[in-house]
C-alpha cells in the first residue's frame, strides 16, 4: 500500500474535488503543515504533495522513504531539486492548467484600471451620480485598450495568450527580452530590447519565473525609462517588482496604476507595501488568485490524481527531476 500524503490541501478550493488515484493507497490529507510539522507527518509516506509547503534537503533527509514530490502547482521554488536529485527522489508538477483564467485575471486588471471601474462604482454607492444632476458624469478619465501597447515579458503559454486576448482588443503586442538575454537571440524570435519596451508601452505584463536574474525586474531604473506611464500587471511573482519603487514611481506619475495578484510573502504582513498600494485608487491587489477559476482547479486536481498514477505505473510525466 502506498502512503500518500497532501500537506496543503487548502490550498485548493474545497468545493473543488481532488480525485485520488486508482489501487492500493492510503491517502492522509492535511489543511495546512508548518515547517515544523513537515517531517513528522511524513513519516512513511513515499508520495508527498505540496503547494506551498518547502521540501528542503533536510526534510529529504529525514524521509528517506520519499519515491516522489507532485507539486500541486507549476512553480517549483519551494522544492530543492538539487537535494531531490542527488537522493533519488522524483519531482513532477502541473502544467497548462491556468491558460485560460491568469490571462483573463490579466485583461479584468487592465480593464478595471484603464477605465477606471472601480472608482466610479465606489462613487455611485457614495450617491455621486445624483449629486451629478445628468445621466453621468467624468470624475476619473476612461482609457480605450485599442491602439494602446502592451509589452509582455514571458512568451510561455499564459504570456502568448495574454497577447492573444490583448490583440482582439485592438493592442499592438511587442514581446521583450528580460535583461541580460542576448539581444541577437531576442531579435531572432521577435522580442525587443527590455529598455526599447519600456519606452513603448502603454501596458506592461509580467509572465517571467523570478529568478536570481529578475528579482526586482522593475525597479526605479526600469520605472524611469517608461515614457507613455504605463498600467502594470503582475501575475507572476512578487519578487518581479521592487514595491517601493513601484510606489514612488506612482507618486511621480511615472506609471498611471498597477494590477497585483502576488506578493514576495503570501500573505503580505498588514503593514507590507502592497497593503499601503492597496488602499491607493490607482492600484488593485488580488489575492493570488488569477489561477484559481473552478475550471483551472478542477484540471490541476485531475491532472495530479494523474501525475501521480503515472509515477506509479512507472511512466512520469511533468518531470522536473
Amino acid at each position: 500500500m502506498t502512503r500518500i500524503v497532501f500537506l496543503d490541501r487548502a490550498t485548493i478550493a474545497p468545493h473543488i474535488p481532488v480525485p485520488q488515484p486508482a489501487g492500493r493507497i492510503d491517502w492522509v490529507q492535511y489543511d495546512s503543515t508548518r515547517p515544523d510539522q513537515v517531517a513528522a507527518r511524513l513519516q512513511g509516506a513515499e508520495v508527498v504533495i505540496t503547494n506551498k509547503v518547502r521540501i528542503t534537503d533536510a526534510i529529504l533527509q529525514a524521509c528517506p522513504q520519499l519515491r516522489l514530490v507532485a507539486i500541486a502547482a507549476t512553480g517549483f521554488d519551494g522544492v530543492d531539486l538539487a537535494a531531490a536529485k542527488a537522493r533519488g527522489v522524483t519531482v513532477c508538477n502541473i502544467r497548462g492548467y491556468s491558460v485560460n483564467t491568469v490571462p483573463e485575471h490579466v485583461m479584468a486588471l487592465l480593464l478595471a484600471l484603464r477605465r477606471n471601474l472601480l472608482p466610479y462604482a465606489r462613487d455611485v454607492e457614495a450617491g455621486r451620480w445624483q449629486e451629478s444632476g445628468q445621466f453621468c458624469f467624468f470624475d476619473h478619465p476612461i482609457r480605450d485598450l485599442a491602439g494602446g501597447v502592451m509589452g509582455i515579458v514571458g512568451r510561455g503559454q499564459i504570456g502568448r495568450k495574454v497577447a492573444k486576448l490583448a490583440e482582439a482588443f485592438g493592442m499592438q503586442v511587442c514581446f521583450a527580452a528580460r535583461p541580460g538575454q542576448l539581444e541577437a537571440q531576442a531579435a531572432e524570435d521577435g522580442r525587443l530590447p527590455f529598455d526599447e519596451m519600456l519606452a513603448r508601452a502603454d501596458v506592461i505584463s509580467l509572465h517571467c519565473p523570478l529568478t536570481e536574474d529578475t528579482r526586482g525586474l522593475l525597479g526605479a531604473t526600469a520605472f524611469g525609462k517608461m515614457a507613455r506611464k504605463p498600467v502594470i500587471v503582475n501575475t507572476g511573482r512578487g519578487g518581479l517588482i521592487d514595491l517601493p519603487a513601484l510606489r514612488d514611481a506612482l507618486e511621480a506619475g511615472q506609471i498611471a496604476g498597477a494590477g497585483i495578484d502576488v506578493a514576495d510573502q503570501e500573505p503580505p504582513p498588514a503593514e507590507d507595501v502592497l497593503m499601503q498600494l492597496a488602499k491607493d485608487p490607482r492600484v488593485i491587489v488580488t489575492p493570488h488568485v488569477a489561477w484559481a477559476s473552478d475550471a483551472a482547479q478542477t484540471a490541476l486536481a485531475q491532472q495530479l490524481c494523474q501525475v501521480i498514477e503515472g509515477f506509479l505505473a512507472g511512466a512520469p510525466m511533468n518531470v522536473l527531476t
